[in-house]
């Protein structure tokens, strides 16, 4: 199993989740929120997996960050063949559509869509909220190869697995891709940052802060028994956590 961060950048994020590229220009006066936008790309005997398709920023000559990630790592979008969606927050699933002269596309045309769909109902119920593009999220429907999640648990094939585990959002779910005796696992932002293992706090930015930090502290034991390695979708300085 190959494990390759795709960062976006580091940005600041403001109370109505405005995102500003921190830049040596921008970092003096930069406010809000500080977090990295870092997608993952797991490369396993059977599938080009994708944990997240961050903001879909682009670079000032109007390049996507992300499908220029891929390129230097020698992948083309079209190889990804599973998309997995922690949630539906802007930061996490912009990237997954692009615009073209008749309109948009599947960003990874080939990749097979797996969405919870109460995450979605829930998302599309709070119409207003900052925290999601709602444009994005009515294009979302009509892609291709979308698997709409009903479970709570299971398996998505013999080296993936989830739950949903809320927290963050209602219905937002990690995973664990496992093969050849290694997991990595991603709580997207349940587990956002390596500080998050430092502090047992309750964040007032997730919808049930306290689940999010038991869940904190049952994975970091978790992981410590099980040698996971831990994937960090935030942290503005380290991508993973090896236990």
């Amino acid at each position: 199993m190959k494990i390759i961060p795709l960062k976006e950048g580091n940005f600041s994020a403001n109370k109505t989740k405005d995102f500003t590229l921190l830049t040596e220009d921008s970092l003096p006066t930069a406010t809000g929120i500080r977090m990295s936008v870092q997608p993952f790309l797991i490369i396993t005997k059977n599938d080009y997996i994708l944990l997240d398709t961050g903001l879909g920023w682009k670079t000032p000559e109007g390049k996507t960050v992300l499908s220029d990630l891929l390129k230097k790592e020698n992948v083309r979008p079209d190889q990804i063949t599973k998309l997995l969606l922690s949630h539906l927050h802007k930061d996490h699933l912009q990237g997954i559509i692009k615009n073209t002269e008749n309109g948009f596309e599947a960003a990874f045309p080939n990749a097979t869509i797996y969405v919870q769909k109460r995450e979605f109902d829930f998302a599309m119920e709070n119409r207003g909220n900052p925290s999601f593009d709602f444009e994005t999220l009515d294009r979302l429907t009509q892609l291709p190869n979308i698997v709409w999640m009903h479970e709570d648990q299971g398996q998505i094939s013999d080296e993936i697995s989830y739950q949903v585990v809320g927290g963050h959002t209602p219905f937002m779910q990690v995973f664990w891709i496992t093969e050849n005796g290694e997991t990595a696992f991603y709580g997207a932002d349940d587990l956002p940052q390596e500080s998050y293992l430092k502090y047992h706090l309750a964040y007032k930015s997730d919808f049930n802060g306290r689940k999010a930090k038991e869940l904190r502290q049952i994975w970091e034991k978790e992981a410590v028994e099980n040698n996971w390695k831990v994937l960090l979708y935030h942290d503005l300085d380290k991508a993973v956590i090896e236990f």
